[in-house]
């Protein structure tokens, strides 16, 4: 419970209709979940407009309503807060109704196109291996020190991620590390929180069924450092053309990290191969399991984090080469035939290449390198031919397939996808609609040696079509292909 004019600190109101002394049970912007004496906050969402449920929220007992446009007609026994943004009122309604748990953590925000989870996990995992009591809110899981729970969204709602950093405070939670996503900045998940950090990775052709252009996506993005305060520390991968860009406006502290610019945090790829990286940090030589460029980047992000919040250089590097590769993230396994098959969460052209790339500069080119890919339904059609060009140029043998066709007809998405590539490539390509089948198929083209990627949907236990999400995971349906061929 709480006092409607406390929970109300800090929220930029137009108009107040009624007693804003009265106390409150729980705040919503779903009108199903309200009980007697809750806030309603009414949300102009993407598919459904939350002013629309004003009347039945009140029916099931709303006694304030949050709104950007007042109803006709004001029942005399319900307060009406008139705002210029829900989303951001909602932001810190909810940051204040949880006693702003975030100002007693360390919370350290990940955004960019790729490497949110990846960065946001190891350091969870560096942190928990350190000895300090750990959070994580991210893509894959939500963790409170020990305790796992389910996550939905890259970014939780405002009322979800208040939630779980009060639980965190009360564990005795330290550090949180957490995925920023576009979307999130943009409904202004992330308002009315303390971060005392931010991380800026890459930007690249990704959700443009959202943000309109590529200009307004590097904008969102950018916004979440223009706020961080001159207390937090803001770090940036400079070898990104947007990585100056991040940093243009914010008042927190800049730092730079890069593999070819000169930064404050740079590194050297000294060796790269199935068994890991060896890096030259700083002048510091430093041996990791991960795998490839791209993670000889989110590397140094953590190093340049692990620092900034504390960590004596020594301990920093012995930590990192304690660090084990995120669930769907590069995550590989070598069947007893010796056929070597990698799944990835590469749902982007960029990860897709910096992925494929990474393959290639491993192996010796006498294998062959077959890659099961598909795109996601309902989301950027434009980046559809984009991941055929890549897929086809740069492995041996290419299976379009389907990855979570929602709405949409797989076979249509698998042409979209084919569009992209060149004529050179054509032989190349074929297309299996049915997920398993294809990965079935690629594992049974493969021979002692060659290489399977399967692309797409990594750390995801599930296939969404139509509405309905049905088991599926790549992981497990790999390892079972090829054992079966091995019987």
């Amino acid at each position: 419970m709480a006092v409607l004019k406390d929970i109300l600190y800090k929220v930029n109101i137009d108009t107040v209709v009624g007693d804003t002394a009265v106390t409150v049970n729980s705040i919503h912007f779903d009108s199903r979940q309200i009980k007697s004496n809750d806030v309603f906050v009414a949300i102009t969402g993407t598919l459904v407009d939350g002013h629309n449920f004003i009347e039945k929220a009140i029916d099931l007992g709303a006694t304030v309503v949050v709104c950007e446009v007042m109803p006709e007609l004001l029942i005399d026994t319900v307060t009406y807060i008139k705002v210029e943004s829900s989303n951001v009122a909602l932001a810190f309604m909810a940051a204040n109704y949880y006693n702003n748990p975030s100002a007693n953590l360390n919370l350290i925000g990940v955004t960019g196109t790729n490497g949110k989870t990846t960065i946001a996990s190891l350091l969870y995992q560096m942190f928990k291996n350190a000895g300090y009591k750990v959070g994580l809110l991210s893509t894959v899981k939500i963790m409170v020190d020990n305790q796992e729970y389910k996550a939905t969204h890259t970014t939780p709602d405002s009322l979800t991620i208040n939630r779980y950093l009060a639980l965190m405070n009360e564990e005795g939670v330290e550090y949180c590390f957490m995925e920023v996503s576009s979307h999130g900045i943009h409904q202004s998940r992330t308002e009315g929180l303390h971060f005392k950090g931010g991380i800026f990775t890459n930007l690249s052709h990704d959700h443009l069924d959202y943000h309109e252009t590529f200009a307004e996506y590097r904008d969102v993005k950018k916004k979440f450092f223009d706020n961080l305060p001159k207390s937090a520390f803001a770090i940036s991968n400079i070898d990104d053309k947007n990585g100056a860009v991040m940093l243009q406006n914010t008042k927190a502290k800049k730092h730079t990290y890069a593999l070819k610019s000169y930064a404050d945090y740079r590194a050297q790829v000294l060796e790269n191969q199935f068994g890991g990286l060896l890096l030259k940090v700083n002048d510091n030589e430093v041996w990791s399991k991960l795998i490839g460029h791209f993670n000889a980047y989110n590397i140094l992000a953590i190093y340049a984090t692990a620092e900034l919040l504390g960590l004596e250089p020594v301990e920093n590097l012995k930590l990192i080469s304690q660090l084990e590769s995120v669930s769907g993230r590069f995550q590989y396994l070598i069947s007893d035939q010796k056929i070597t098959a990698i799944i990835d969460y590469a749902h982007t052209p960029d990860a897709l290449k910096n992925v494929l790339e990474t393959i290639n500069s491993i192996r010796t080119k006498n294998e062959t390198l077959i890659t099961v890919v598909g795109c996601g339904g309902d989301r950027d059609v434009t980046k559809r031919p984009k991941m055929g060009h890549i897929a086809s140029a740069l492995s041996t043998k290419v299976i379009f397939t389907s990855d979570n066709p929602r709405s949409e007809d797989p076979q249509a998405i698998i042409e979209q996808i084919e569009a992209g590539v060149e004529p050179q490539n054509f032989k190349k390509v074929m297309s299996v609609a049915d997920r398993k089948q294809a990965i079935k198929v690629a594992c049974q083209m493969a021979q002692p040696s060659d290489i399977i990627l399967v692309a797409g949907k990594g750390h995801e236990t599930y296939q969404e079509i139509n509405g309905e999400r049905f088991d599926f995971d790549d992981f497990k349906i790999v390892n079972e292909s090829l054992i079966q061929l091995e019987k």
